[in-house]
């Protein structure tokens, strides 16, 4: 169940995404079955700021720091580097990701943070001698090889400098991680069961068999979870800044063991890695202004697009939980994900017709294929042509 918490005019909700920074929310329209209004809850309001995670503890040092004077995107650092102790399935370190930020003056711009191909990477690097694809260990999702260069440090090191307060440094953002991972943390339900559910997996490999499963003795809800090494990256990044990430004792620990368990990543990708700010895609949903990550995420086009087609139907009128309700949104995500699998990239390598898929002519034209009475099959849905609406 979701723990609720005030601090003074600050509430704090943990949840599963984290949204200390102001990201566009699309509004549907409320449920109006009995049994969802028996499921929903009170909306939660607070009058200066609101920090949601994942993990309460890690929610709560966003709280302190707020309180302390920071703003929002100071928040939003000091949890992500708290998610890497006490989240370690997605909060992290050596991974990446997006943030979004509205300022007070109602701008918005995007940081894009997301890993990047090492240079040894190829087109074909994930296809075995006979071509075909990889499975397990050296494919494209489990083992070393599937490592991208890390950018959540240089993402956080882009958000203070620009959008910081300034009132706190650094080195105090990051010690609420540093102290939560030298003095531990109680393990949750959740963390316990997550790493059970995975201890065939974790096990492959000596350090997360470690770490993770406390060397075969895995950890019990309510334990202490201590991580004494990350503590001491913490604290090296405390002293010497970001740069001891992608060029100091740090990088060259990850570098070193990628090559052991030949990994793909070398020095010269950590050094080069840079975070970089973008502008924020926007659409539109009846009325409702849509703002959203840019390329390389996909989410921003594909929710777009998938809002383009529903906005053809009256969804308002049918039932909250119906089955004609349910068959429209499926089919357009089967067709905005088909999209997605055909186009979406980095458009810092490769052109993304972005303007074409979030065209609402180009939205219609794919609504024109939907048959209200019978279901497509993902098989069956191929990519659009959306350069024609560029």
């Amino acid at each position: 169940m979701e723990a609720r918490q005030t601090y003074g005019s600050i509430r704090l909700i943990p949840t599963t995404v984290l949204l200390v920074i102001l990201a566009a929310s699309v509004l549907f329209q409320p449920p109006t079955s009995v049994t969802s209004l028996a499921a929903s809850r009170e909306p939660v309001r607070a009058r200066h700021g609101i920090v949601a995670s994942t993990n309460e503890v890690a929610s709560k040092v966003g709280v302190d720091i707020m309180k302390r004077g920071g703003n929002a995107v100071d928040a939003a650092i000091a949890v992500a580097f708290a998610l890497a102790v006490t989240h370690p399935a997605a909060g992290n370190l050596g991974g990446g990701g997006f943030m979004m930020i509205r300022l007070k003056d109602g701008r918005t711009t995007a940081i894009d943070y997301r890993e990047m191909a090492p240079a040894l990477a190829t087109r074909n690097i994930y296809l075995d001698k006979d071509g075909k694809v990889i499975q397990g260990e050296g494919g494209s999702i489990e083992g070393y090889r599937a490592a991208g260069v890390p950018g959540t440090v240089r993402g956080m090191e882009l958000a203070l400098k620009k959008y910081g307060s300034h009132r706190l440094t650094w080195a105090q953002l990051i010690e609420p991680a540093r102290a939560l991972a030298a003095n531990g943390f109680s393990v949750t339900y959740t963390l316990a069961r997550g790493l059970r559910s995975s201890k065939d997996y974790l096990s492959k490999y000596a350090e997360t068999k470690r770490i993770y499963l406390n060397n075969g003795r895995l950890y019990n809800e309510g334990e202490i979870f201590r991580q004494p090494d990350l503590a001491a990256t913490f604290a090296r990044l405390q002293q010497r800044g970001a740069d001891e990430f992608y060029e100091g004792q740090t990088a060259r620990l990850i570098v070193d063991d990628l090559k052991r368990h030949n990994g793909l990543i070398a020095m010269p990708d950590m050094r080069g890695y840079v975070a970089r700010e973008r502008e924020t895609l926007r659409g539109t949903y009846r009325g409702y202004e849509i703002v959203s990550m840019p390329p390389p995420s996909s989410g921003g086009a594909v929710l777009i697009e998938m809002l383009n087609i529903l906005e053809g139907y009256d969804l308002k009128k049918m039932d909250w939980a119906s089955s004609d309700r349910y068959h429209l949104m499926t089919e357009a995500m089967r067709r905005a994900f088909a999209d997605r699998a055909e186009y979406m990239g980095d458009t810092d390598f490769v052109k993304v017709p972005v303007a074409g898929l979030t065209d609402k002519k180009y939205a219609a034209q794919l609504r024109g294929t939907i048959n209200p009475e019978r279901a497509s099959s993902s098989e069956q849905v191929k990519a659009g042509k959306p350069a024609g609406y560029e």
